[in-house]
């Protein structure tokens, strides 16, 4: 006897049923497992019931708000600039094929494989289950910071209306050396990091030797209000920005309180609309005096560097944060796919895309600082280069006070992209949260928990927009997302490429898309993405210095601090490793550590009849396997 599998959430894009659910014979119910190793009611319900995505175009277009973010519009342009310009392009691009897309795309399948979120798709290898939960506490300290940022965003959204500009003109109070930016001759001379926190500089030595902006004094004395030292305490938020904060904090909650059902709606306008404003900008910069001296600044190959392995490890970093990889986003939102949408495309499209987005707004930005080289009468444009937060919220503004006509438009368009580019970005980061401790706790409402978290993160977030939050915001940066994300990222790609196996995987998706795997899939899987990522890891820390902000050491107390949360992250491995060993029914304690690093029972798709039929065939398919000599084993699983 032959039937059709009707569950709505096991259908191919098309309407049809998937390649593997085509025609199944009829299966008798799945009977009751018994495992003592405290699986949920959601884990034993097998029942399919997990909420998809309204069309399969949502999950793109919440793909590509997600990756599409800030890092591309203020951290890649300087990136490129500071590490060989055009030539930066080179090391990117094999980066991209070789670590950026082969972790895309696995993380795309072994969500929509499994339909687990970030922290239960671990079922998979339950001793490993600490890098989910580390990924998530990562994933949830960023979004802290991240909407401090969207605060500080909708200040200036809120300022570009005022005629004439704020940062326009100097105030009596911020001293002789205060130029106003509205006038030729301003000169922003001292070229910032890349960094994701502001770069910015002592105001005292520099004002004995150049004059300074007054773009650059309105966002250090009346936005941030900063102190001149960690030491002297980071003091009370500023009002303004509390409000801010909040308006970002709630847009988020009103997007991701129905789930995917209202973030999906939410996604086209949050994935094309920053596209349109990007557009209309480069427009508005390719018509400035001086703006293709900006381009061609930027796009200007330095060969030279290109040996060098600062740019190499430049290149993956920029990779690994810009597409937000390892942070488990990824896994989360294609985890309310339908079984048999097509994520290989997907993954194509959103990593191709991801790079032209950072060359438009390279081509953009450098533009309209290649129009304020001009109009203060310099030929170097790297003297008017400040990176990260620094180009959104001393370098632009600065030049867009120069415009003759219409300098508010452009800065508001400037101001609404950049939050709007965030807000795609934060609503995945919190949506991950969300469904990791709704996968846990399945009664707790998506609307009861979005707000819980909303709620404590902003009260987080207050810390950050104090006059001493910006040295907060480094410091949990470095310490919270870079370094915890780097060494959890390698365990996963170990977990899923050598512990379940990367021939297993390619089995999985060849049973859920029908198609075969290629050898670049397996090789990237199993030998160049995760030995690339040690690599990585290993220049990291052999060329580790201690974290600075102003150019000043961060006191011991502080960096004590900031090991603590590295650890904190970190140690979820070892933990989770223990308790699953603990928690696992063998009866010696061999049997309970293969036990812990073998898939639950449950493991597989979550429709019961795709599961059984999916146990059958890969029974089969491992067969083989087993037996078989070291050397053997590890050619099986790369070359299948």
């Amino acid at each position: 006897m032959i039937t059709t599998q009707q569950n709505p959430a096991f259908v191919g894009d098309d309407g049809q049923s998937t390649t593997s659910t085509l025609a199944m014979s009829s299966l008798p119910g799945q009977p009751p497992e018994s495992r003592d190793d405290s699986e949920t009611e959601a884990d034993k319900s097998g029942t399919g019931q997990r909420e998809t995505w309204g069309k399969g175009v949502e999950f793109l277009m919440s793909c590509i708000a997600m990756s599409v973010g800030l890092g591309n519009v203020w951290r890649f342009p300087f990136t490129a600039l500071d590490n060989g310009g055009g030539a930066f392009l080179i090391p990117y691009l094999i980066v991209l094929f070789l670590i950026g897309k082969p972790i895309y795309y696995l993380e795309m399948v072994i969500g929509q494989f499994s339909s687990r979120g970030s922290v239960k798709v671990f079922d998979l290898c339950p001793a490993m289950k600490g890098v989910g939960i580390g990924q998530v506490i990562s994933i949830s300290l960023v979004t802290t910071y991240y909407v401090a940022i969207m605060g500080i965003t909708l200040r200036y959204f809120y300022d570009s209306f005022r005629t004439p500009l704020p940062w326009s003109e100097c105030r009596p109070d911020w001293g002789a050396h205060c130029v106003a930016s509205s006038q030729g001759n301003t000169s922003i001379s001292i070229s910032g990091s890349s960094s994701f926190s502001p770069a910015t500089i002592n105001l005292e030595s520099q004002q004995e030797q150049m004059p300074v902006a007054s773009a650059e004094l309105y966002f250090l004395k009346e936005v941030l209000r900063e102190k001149e030292q960690i030491a002297d305490g980071i003091g009370l938020p500023n009002w303004e920005l509390v409000i801010g904060l909040f308006v970002a904090w709630l847009s988020v909650f009103l997007i991701i309180r129905r789930g995917v059902k209202s973030s999906g709606k939410a996604s086209y306008f949050l994935a094309l609309f920053p596209y349109v404003i990007m557009g209309v900008l480069l427009v508005r910069a390719l018509t400035l005096p001086g703006s293709l001296n900006g381009i061609y600044y930027f796009i200007k190959p330095n060969w030279e560097k290109i040996l060098d392995p600062k740019v190499w490890y430049a290149a993956v970093t920029q990779c690994f944060y810009s597409l937000s990889v390892c942070f488990g986003n990824i896994i989360m939102y294609s985890s309310f796919n339908k079984f048999g949408h097509n994520v290989h495309r997907d993954a194509t499209i959103v990593t191709a895309l991801d790079t032209a987005t950072s060359l438009l707004a390279g081509f953009t930005i450098f533009g309209i600082l290649g129009h304020l080289a001009h109009e203060i009468g310099t030929d170097d444009i790297g003297n008017v280069v400040k990176g990260g937060a620094g180009l959104a919220f001393i370098s632009y503004p600065d030049a867009i006070a120069k415009f003759k006509k219409l300098p508010q438009v452009f800065s508001v368009m400037f101001f609404l992209m950049l939050f709007v580019l965030g807000i795609g970005s934060n609503i995945a980061m919190t949506s991950c949260t969300v469904t990791a401790i709704r996968d846990r706790f399945p009664n707790f409402k998506q609307w009861q928990c979005a707000l819980l978290i909303a709620v404590i993160s902003f009260l987080i977030g207050l810390m950050y927009i104090t006059p001493g939050g910006q040295y907060m915001l480094t410091l949990v940066d470095f310490f919270g997302a870079s370094m915890i994300a780097l060494v959890l990222g390698i365990a996963e790609l170990y977990t899923i490429g050598w512990i379940y196996g990367t021939d297993r995987l390619c089995k999985d998706i060849e049973f859920m898309l029908g198609r075969k795997v290629g050898l670049y899939w397996r090789l990237c899987w199993g030998i160049f993405t995760p030995l690339i990522m040690t690599i990585i890891l290993i220049y990291f820390y052999a060329t580790y210095e201690p974290l600075t902000y102003n150019d000043q050491t961060y006191p011991a107390w502080a960096s004590g601090i900031g090991w603590s949360i590295t650890a904190f992250g970190i140690m979820q491995l070892p933990i989770w490793m223990f308790v699953a060993i603990i928690r696992d029914p063998g009866n010696t304690l061999g049997e309970k550590i293969r036990g812990a690093f073998r898939p639950k029972k449950l493991w597989g798709p979550m429709d019961p009849l795709l599961r059984e039929q999916y146990n059958k065939e890969i029974e089969h398919e491992l067969m083989p396997k087993r037996g078989k000599g070291f050397w053997s084993s590890i050619k099986q699983n790369i070359f299948g």
